[in-house]
């Protein structure tokens, strides 16, 4: 093999698979369309993408990390020989690694961009491909339409591994440590490590698995992690830090009661959790107790960002506080780009991405996780009474989500319909607002709310309700299920 090669374009290529990003990156089926060739030519493309637009102070450097699927580690060193062949430094990770720790790493190497191959919470048949800006945050949606433009604008080019590593144009390096680091000066880690605290993480089989047994060790926490071998198949679930994927885990706790279970998705960068004895604790109330904890307890300020998805407690308790709330739609890149802006509290989504201040424009789901830590030490009281505490203060709330298969060649129509006939009324209250920059939204006067929206990963509506009880927000969810019946 020579030192470095051109791949020209086979002549099939009219027929390669199309290249489209979706929420947050690109992601396919493994070995269907997300294959060595296809990340070949997304790598290819990212790199002219970087070469045609060079960032002022950046280095001519990407960082490349992966999680713990199929081959992941394969695909994460054919994108390494792509961008070691278009002449840039590569970094690659020396182990699967969260996905915070890649967007860090880039940030503090001052790197063009970095890529992760990883598919976050999908389905363990499918694997993807992130893409990270300069600024250590997920990519614009003005940089993912860019490199979409030119796939396949220029032959492939890649050096081989081994003589990229003896080059040193390539260097592979432990990620996880700098961000553990990064991840201690941003919390009261004293306050912690003398706290007691009792604390269980369920890792579904990602690559969070050991990230907080290695952060307190040596502390006066007693850490339990649970699914943490490496299972490429994520134990028969998607690794996604929703309640319905918790049973088995739940259930152990039921037994083996903790202070807290945190739960982190296949790449670690979004966050769940259950009370100690297995009892729901859904990622809305993490993101409220967070909200409260930073303004009460930390005496912290600034304008707090919130995708469409999140709970309307985050208004009122905006509202509550004196906050300038921002707005924006469904995806953490959207978020990370308030953040780039500065001056932003706390940044939320529904799936449990949550941005902290001081940190990377990006969700972090084992900061997140300390976080919840300094809130019990700081405290002193049950996770539970804290969650009683919050409904009290600010009023009842209850949310539901329903997944349903769709067909993507219909999701047009059925937003084209929603728009045009919403309902007046939402449980007898007059609808007062109606959002369609993202799928659509329907806000009734009473601040319950229905929305219906395309997965922008996979062949999947999902139809999004809250209300204030859980009875009410089931009749709404049956609401949003009429409403695709209709097209």
């Amino acid at each position: 093999m020579q030192p470095w090669d051109v791949v020209s374009c086979p002549s099939g290529l009219l027929m390669a698979a199309k290249i489209k990003f979706g929420t947050d990156g690109w992601r396919a089926v493994i070995a269907e369309d997300f294959t060595f060739e296809n990340v070949s030519r997304v790598a290819q493309a990212t790199a002219d993408y970087w070469k045609a637009h060079p960032v002022a102070g950046a280095e001519r450097k990407v960082v490349v990390g992966y999680d713990r699927r199929f081959l992941s580690d394969r695909f994460a060193r054919r994108t390494a020989e792509v961008m070691a062949g278009n002449g840039f430094a590569v970094v690659l990770s020396d182990a699967p690694v969260p996905t915070p720790a890649v967007s860090l790493a880039v940030k503090t190497q001052k790197a063009v961009g970095g890529v992760m191959i990883t598919a976050s919470h999908n389905p363990a048949e499918f694997n993807g491909f992130k893409v990270k800006a300069s600024y250590g945050g997920a990519a614009e949606t003005e940089m993912c339409q860019g490199i979409e433009e030119v796939v396949d604008a220029s032959p492939i080019k890649w050096t081989a591994f081994d003589h990229a590593l003896r080059g040193k144009a390539v260097t592979v390096r432990d990620l996880r440590q700098p961000h553990h680091a990064a991840c201690r000066k941003l919390v009261d880690f004293d306050r912690i490590a003398k706290s007691k605290l009792r604390f269980a993480h369920d890792a579904m089989y990602g690559v969070g698995a050991g990230c907080f047994e290695e952060l307190l060790a040596g502390t006066s926490c007693v850490v339990t992690t649970l699914n943490a071998e490496h299972n490429p198949l994520f134990g028969g679930v998607s690794p996604e830090p929703i309640s319905r994927n918790f049973a088995r885990s739940a259930a152990w706790l039921k037994e083996h009661p903790h202070d807290l279970c945190l739960v982190t998705d296949g790449d670690a960068d979004r966050v769940g959790g259950m009370l100690g004895d297995g009892g729901v604790l859904t990622t809305h109330q993490i993101i409220c107790l967070l909200l409260r904890h930073f303004v009460v307890n930390r005496k912290q300020t600034g304008r707090v960002v919130k995708a469409l998805t999140t709970t309307t407690l985050v208004d009122r308790m905006c509202e509550r506080y004196g906050l300038e709330l921002v707005e924006t739609g469904v995806g953490f890149k959207h978020v990370a780009a308030e953040m780039v802006r500065g001056g932003v509290l706390l940044g939320f989504e529904e799936s449990g991405g949550i941005g902290f201040p001081g940190h990377i424009p990006e969700r972090d789901g084992i900061l997140a996780g300390l976080m919840l830590l300094e809130l019990l030490a700081t405290e002193r009281k049950s996770l539970a009474a804290l969650v009683s505490s919050l409904g009290k203060e600010f009023g009842p709330f209850a949310y539901a989500r329903l997944d349903n298969a769709f067909p993507i060649e219909k999701r047009t129509s059925l937003m084209e319909y929603c728009k045009l006939n919403t309902p007046s009324k939402l449980l007898k209250s007059p609808v007062t607002r109606i959002q369609s920059a993202d799928g659509v939204k329907i806000t009734a006067q009473d601040g319950s709310w229905l929305m219906l929206r395309g997965s922008g990963t996979e062949p999947i509506l999902r139809i999004y309700a809250e209300a204030r009880t859980p009875a009410d927000a089931e009749k709404l969810l049956q609401v949003g299920v009429k409403l695709t019946k209709q097209v």
